[in-house]
């Protein structure tokens, strides 16, 4: 599975927190992290969690060893490094800058229109633009950004210029801004291709579940049990994503994966290679 998702030209990051109450040398309360990676094209699509102690820049950069092609993420810093690697490009998610400015736009006089609604108004066409192409492929996707989605990035460009320097740098408008300069060469080079993501929503929806769930379990007991974790979410969520009933699935791989002898025996129980039937 890792090898298919270092096969993508993009791949979705995301991270969030965990708990272990029995890590060597480590206050229980401490936190630590689970990351995941979501890649593939609509029939081959991977999820992996991986669980760390550290959310440190050496994780992506392990997570990704060798990998050559688009990282699409927030603005963590720990990614920075990663983007620094030959073959890699860092692109930023819309969502997160248009999250900023819907933050700003519920603290504004009620009734009036301010400048979050200028800029939400631009990010809200390009995501029109977006839904119009849904079933466009890349190639088609391509010319309509390059026709329709660039003239409103330049417009969105000329407006943050003007607008950096009026806002107050605390206020939420201001941080708004802010992130969005911050990260605007990243946000406005999915239009560089077709097959480009505007936003991380795929990470964020992969990684949601495991979210759901910290809610009910709260902890992971030990390390070994929250590796178990990041394998098991990876196998189901995998799953998932491409179609297959979860149990079914592992039923069948825990039944054939003993008499599994090669690359091509493995390959075979991946989930968009089989087509396990549901046990009578």
């Amino acid at each position: 599975m890792r090898d298919r998702l270092l096969e993508s030209p993009v791949i979705h990051c995301d991270e969030t927190s965990v708990q272990v109450l029995k890590e060597p040398d480590r206050d229980p309360t401490r936190q630590s992290w689970m990351w995941v990676q979501a890649s593939g094209p609509p029939d081959r699509k991977v999820v992996l969690f991986d669980y760390t102690s550290s959310r440190a820049q050496e994780e992506p950069l392990r997570l990704l060893e060798n990998y050559r092609g688009y990282v699409m993420t927030d603005d963590y810093g720990g990614y920075n490094a990663l983007a620094l690697q030959s073959g890699v490009e860092r692109l930023a998610c819309m969502a997160h800058a248009r999250r900023k400015f819907v933050d700003a736009q519920k603290v504004q006089p009620k009734g009036k229109t301010g400048r979050a609604d200028i800029a939400l108004t631009m990010i809200n066409k390009l995501y029109g633009i977006e839904r119009e192409l849904k079933k466009a492929d890349d190639e088609q996707r391509f010319i309509a950004r390059q026709e329709k989605s660039l003239p409103i990035s330049g417009q969105m460009k000329v407006w943050l210029d003007k607008t950096q320097s009026q806002v107050t740098p605390q206020s939420a408008l201001g941080k708004a801004v802010h992130y969005l300069a911050n990260n605007w060469s990243r946000l406005e080079r999915y239009v560089e291709a077709g097959y480009l993501p505007i936003d991380n929503n795929t990470a964020e929806r992969a990684i949601k579940p495991f979210v759901i769930g910290r809610k009910a379990w709260l902890f992971s007991d030990t390390v070994n049990g929250a590796t178990a974790s990041a394998k098991i979410y990876s196998l189901v969520e995998t799953a998932k994503v491409n179609g297959q009933e979860p149990y079914t699935w592992l039923r069948h791989v825990l039944e054939w994966l003993p008499h599994a002898s090669s690359v091509k025996d493995y390959e075979a129980l991946l989930p968009w290679n089989c087509s396990p039937e549901m046990p009578q």
